[in-house]
């Protein structure tokens, strides 16, 4: 992945683009830049990522129980569709011997 840093010229921003996606990766205003002009690490954006992590993994965990469960009453939903079609097949017959 190519990368490059550039200096927003309306707000000052500095801004880390990814150059095959050209997607905006990071924005850090000019007021958050250490004197090397780089993003000043702190404890707030630390504490966000961490609970933006958290909320990710506990949505993975109720997809994966929902999709569990769902699994588990397939076969009885299938066996139910089965026999669903097997009484039409039977109607059908039943109408065409009388």
């Amino acid at each position: 992945m190519k990368e490059i840093e550039i200096d927003c010229p309306c707000c000052e921003s500095r801004l880390l683009i990814d150059v095959r996606t050209q997607t905006v990766l990071r924005h850090a205003p000019k007021a958050s830049l250490d004197e090397f002009g780089k993003p000043v690490q702190d404890g707030k954006r630390w504490d966000a990522a961490a609970r933006t992590v958290t909320d990710r993994g506990s949505r993975s965990e109720d997809a994966f129980d929902s999709a569990l469960s769902r699994e588990k009453s397939r076969t009885r939903d299938l066996d139910d569709l089965f026999k669903k079609a097997q009484k039409k097949v039977d109607d059908r017959s039943q109408r065409h011997e009388d």
